[in-house]
């Protein structure tokens, strides 16, 4: 087994413009130098990814924000200083000189500060702004651990840092700071959170908004195809058996058998849990995969979303 990766050997990487992994509080990144065309380049080449879907750029603390963005409204400065180490992307004007390729060729960036203490000495260690998606195939499951990283891109991704399993698991709040406050995607901090230092906010209708990572209808797949069911339909569809369950309980006496995993009802321990678990899933040899619905409140809004594009990128698939 080889030596685990070094910070110098990450920066030394991303200095020759190949993409590293590294961890943050949310999932794993597919790093590159946001500076550098090849390196750009090279993490959609490694992701499939399309060339207008853009990418959010990881800083090392919120002052460097004024060195990639055009302006920084007074609301989004706000929300940093209060947010900023942590799991929250703000979409700005994005300033002269930034990559087209890096933003998908539109005139706004996606900027974060994260919190993971291995992604912060990184970024410092590196001096600049690492472009990072999440380390998986496009459209498919975040990877919350490095294992998972190496699983998804062996040896096309040499160096990946081993920070442990993401603290968050889930991505960032995505909000946009552009003609209005607008959340583009929930995520690792509650909407209520952000109402509470800038009032109320909208969130985007489906197409409304910058483009913006993780946005698409159809994302975060297994390979195994996923559905969503609450009461009756979910009861029905365990005892006809055949599916691999993500339950939010322990499996019922006389359920059929197979695989089965209780992700409880606490909603910050569902989500961390939750791409681990949809991986597990999807490794068990089930034709299908099948998702009791979680409860309808604020504090599961995240996850609910992450499991309804899922499961539409299942029906996408279906259809193709």
């Amino acid at each position: 087994m080889s030596a685990p990766a070094s910070i110098e050997q990450a920066v030394a990487a991303l200095r020759a413009g190949e993409a590293i992994g590294f961890p943050t509080e949310t999932v794993y990144g597919l790093g590159a130098d946001a500076r550098s065309e090849r390196g750009v380049r090279r993490v959609f080449e490694l992701k499939g990814r399309p060339p207008g879907h853009p990418l959010i750029v990881h800083l090392a603390r919120a002052a460097d924000a004024d060195r990639w963005a055009a302006a920084v409204p007074e609301p989004a400065r706000r929300l940093a200083a209060r947010f900023w180490p942590g799991p929250l992307t703000l979409i700005l004007p994005k300033a002269a000189g930034v990559l087209d390729e890096l933003t998908g060729g539109a005139p706004s960036i996606g900027l974060r500060v994260p919190a993971h203490p291995l992604a912060g000495r990184l970024l410092s260690a590196f001096g600049g702004g690492i472009a990072a998606p999440s380390a998986n195939r496009f459209g498919r499951v975040s990877p919350t651990t490095a294992a998972h990283v190496r699983e998804e891109f062996g040896a096309a991704v040499p160096v990946v840092l081993d920070g442990g399993p993401c603290q968050v698991g889930l991505e960032s709040t995505i909000v946009s700071c552009l003609d209005e406050l607008l959340v583009l995607r929930p995520g690792g901090i509650p909407v209520a959170a952000l109402e509470a230092v800038v009032g109320p906010l909208r969130r985007a209708a489906r197409g409304e908004g910058p483009s913006a990572p993780g946005t698409l209808a159809a994302h975060y797949a297994p390979r195994t195809p996923l559905r969503i069911a609450a009461g009756e339909a979910f009861a029905r569809a365990v005892a006809a058996g055949g599916a691999a369950v993500l339950a939010l309980d322990a499996r019922p006496a006389g359920a059929a058998p197979g695989a089965w995993i209780a992700g409880g009802r606490d909603a910050t321990a569902y989500g961390h849990d939750l791409y681990a678990n949809l991986r597990a899933l999807d490794h068990s040899g089930a034709g299908a995969i099948l998702v009791e619905a979680v409860p309808a409140d604020g504090a599961w809004e995240a996850v609910r979303d992450r499991l309804a594009r899922a499961a539409a990128a299942c029906e996408a698939e279906d259809l193709a």
